[in-house]
């Protein structure tokens, strides 16, 4: 692998083009034209405008690539990376996908097939539907076998999209129309699920690589609780207050089903955690935004790893993965305390420093933060020897932290770094909206 297209922008464009670097490949940065001012354009070796305001046009950004004479695609998070038609357009001309295959990206990117999928492994995912439920009245029949409350969600769904929760029976007509009506406006098709809401659980992911052989690895798990809205806001490596008996043992299965289906390149899955019992949600088949929690306490580059399994390098050994200490990474949002987005020109920005303390970001003082994206702009991660020394470290490196010009969610990080209960580590899916009403 000699030269890689960038399918993506912010921050992760950046720490992608900089692994790329650091193993003596080029990189192509595809850009669109309202994003001609992020920072990772400066590093590429090449620059290609590919839209105005677009990231989402697969033949534009494989046009690129093939006339740049790239050899493969990064997607990135987001925008086409768990697109099975993108992945396919990129094999089908030659060039190396770095993830999986498009026939894996397709069936895990069908919550429902996966489903079925890790149940056939022996994972036993959230109780509810083995189908897709395609009209009120079955849904009123699941329901009455599984009780209230549940989730109605879109099968191809993700960021938070698509999703319904239904406290009772007066709710569930509408929260099934609406669900059905998103799923089919942001994901192209209306197909939707049902699963029991697990009212107190944790949301705990593992994090997997495959080499597309039958040979896999773990990395740990994560913690990633606090949420907002179904978007993750907080990430912890590993996963507090479960122990570590329980956390080998989900790691290991984990392991045992990914390469059962002889899963290419980096994954994650995910699960709720209530009771004692763990439940398989959903396979993220790409780098996750809160990877740098996980590279912190193994000492190992995901992107790195991702680019080399791609090239078909031979994986680790699962003893040559080591965990030390704990890792925090709080999300930065250019949003205000209502979560509305927060575009504008940054005046002044200032990172903290300091052993243990990474930012990851594309921000600058003079660049303007569109309003067209996502409003994630930066993630601050720490990492200590343990988790309390942790928590002080991040709870300092939030102080330092200065971004004027646009409005964000610092102050939203900080009253839930300090709450009582999250340092205990004592949180579920609903800390957040528990914690603001």
């Amino acid at each position: 692998m000699h030269k890689v297209l960038i399918a993506n922008r912010g921050e992760i464009a950046l720490r992608i083009q900089r692994s790329c670097r650091e193993l003596g490949i080029q990189t192509v940065a595809a850009y669109a034209a309202v994003d001609r001012d992020l920072l990772h354009l400066k590093f590429a070796d090449e620059i290609v405008c590919i839209s105005k305001n677009d990231y989402l046009c697969s033949e534009n950004l494989v046009a690129a690539a093939l006339t740049t004479g790239c050899d493969a695609v990064h997607p990135g998070y987001g925008f086409l990376s768990e697109n099975a038609e993108f992945c396919r357009l990129v094999e089908d001309n030659g060039l190396t996908y770095i993830g999986p295959t498009s026939e894996q990206i397709a069936e895990m990117g069908n919550k429902i097939l996966a489903r079925r999928a890790f149940r056939a492994l022996g994972i036993s995912p959230v109780p509810g539907s083995e189908e897709e439920i395609d009209n009120l009245n079955d849904a009123i029949n699941l329901v009455s076998q599984i009780g209230y409350p549940v989730v109605v969600k879109a099968a191809f769904g993700g960021g938070g999209r698509g999703i319904r929760i239904v406290d009772d029976e007066a709710m569930l007509a509408g929260a099934f129309s609406a669900a059905k009506a998103e799923a089919a406006a942001v994901f192209g098709d209306g197909a939707v699920y049902i699963e029991k809401f697990l009212d107190d659980a944790r949301h705990i992911e593992v994090q997997i690589f495959g080499d597309g052989k039958g040979a896999a690895i773990h990395f740990g798990t994560r913690e990633c609780s606090i949420q907002r809205r179904q978007q993750k806001v907080i990430e912890e490596a590993p996963a507090p207050n479960i122990s570590q008996s329980i956390l080998d043992a989900l790691c290991e299965q984990a392991v045992a089903a990914v390469a059962a289906i002889e899963y290419r390149n980096a994954g994650t899955l995910e699960f709720l955690y209530q009771d004692g019992e763990f439940y398989f949600v959903e396979m993220n088949t790409r780098i996750q935004v809160e990877h740098p929690v996980t590279e912190a306490i193994t000492g190992h580059d995901l992107l790195r790893l991702q680019i080399e399994t791609a090239d078909g390098n031979l994986l680790q050994t699962q003893n040559d993965i080591m965990f030390n200490g704990s890792a925090i990474e709080c999300r930065i949002n250019a949003e205000d305390d209502c979560y509305l987005p927060s575009p504008g020109v940054l005046s002044e920005v200032i990172f903290p420093g300091g052993a243990g303390v990474r930012v990851d970001s594309h921000l600058y003082a003079g660049y303007r933060v569109p309003h067209y994206f996502d409003s994630l702009v930066a993630k601050l991660i720490v990492w200590d020897r343990d988790r309390p020394g942790t928590l002080r470290k991040m709870q300092r490196a939030l102080d330092e932290m200065m971004i004027t010009g646009i409005e964000t969610n610092k102050r939203k990080l900080q009253k839930i770094v300090s709450h009582e209960k999250f340092q205990e580590g004592d949180v579920n899916t609903r800390f957040l909206d528990q914690l603001t009403g």
